[in-house]
């Protein structure tokens, strides 16, 4: 028990800034904590929709949805959003492998990244706000749990873009860490939690889910022949984003 306790804590640290003393934690290894992404993610969900629907009742949709947002940006510390904007900035302006890489390492902040992160925050308030009143808890729990269970058939297939060392970064070395088992784990929680909220419509946020998760590994193989750190960051954004539009989509 405690070292479950232990893994989903080590989950809870690397996906917020929720902050725990060290004494709880131990010596947590990232692909021990990986298998309970997705129930930090639903749990990250089931907050946002709390705000959301707290506040609908009050402002306009646009507003309630813009507020959820704004929690989930703040409670992750932009994590995710960051990922995206170095990722797009990389695949963008880079023509190589090393200068994806390269282009990626670089703190600075270029017009792809820029651009990705305010049309990733648009829609994701469009769609949410979008989203019709009965079914929006159930995409706020979705969308955030199969985005952050995005990360573990990526880390599994894939291996680092980096060749190890400092620079590989924190995320880069969950590549090619999660054993089948771990996957199997955070599939379950995810599979359980969708059905729950959704019954028969579950299958719906899962084939986006699944194809976005493709897609996006393909291509990061294709360019860079494995993921980093912040290629997870960005399939979390692409793959929330298509879960919200399956519940908008009318």
């Amino acid at each position: 028990m405690r070292r479950l306790t232990r893994g989903f804590l080590g989950a809870v640290q690397f996906l917020t800034r929720i902050p725990f003393p060290q004494r709880w934690l131990g010596e947590v290894a990232l692909a021990q904590a990986a298998p309970y992404f997705p129930l930090v993610g639903a749990l990250l969900g089931l907050a946002a929709a709390g705000i959301d629907a707290a506040l609908r009742p009050h402002l306009a949709a646009t507003a309630a949805a813009t507020a959820s947002v704004v929690f989930l940006v703040l409670i992750t510390g932009a994590l995710h959003e960051d990922g995206l904007a170095d990722s797009a900035d990389g695949f963008g302006g880079g023509a190589t492998a090393d200068r994806v890489l390269a282009i990626m390492r670089d703190s600075r902040i270029g017009s792809y990244g820029a651009i990705a992160v305010a049309l990733s925050l648009l829609l994701r308030i469009a769609l949410i706000a979008a989203l019709p009143t009965r079914d929006a808890l159930a995409y706020f729990v979705s969308a955030e749990m199969l985005s952050r269970w995005s990360v573990l058939p990526l880390a599994s297939f894939l291996p680092s873009a980096r060749q190890g060392g400092p620079s590989a970064g924190q995320g880069a070395r969950l590549a090619h860490s999660i054993s089948p088992t771990a996957v199997a784990i955070g599939t379950l929680i995810a599979a359980a939690a969708t059905v729950a909220s959704l019954h028969a419509a579950s299958w719906r946020p899962w084939m986006a889910c699944l194809l976005t998760t493709a897609a996006s590994g393909l291509y990061f193989w294709r360019r860079i022949r494995g993921v980093t750190g912040d290629c997870f960051g960005a399939a979390i954004q692409l793959v929330a984003i298509a879960v919200y539009l399956c519940g908008a989509w009318q």
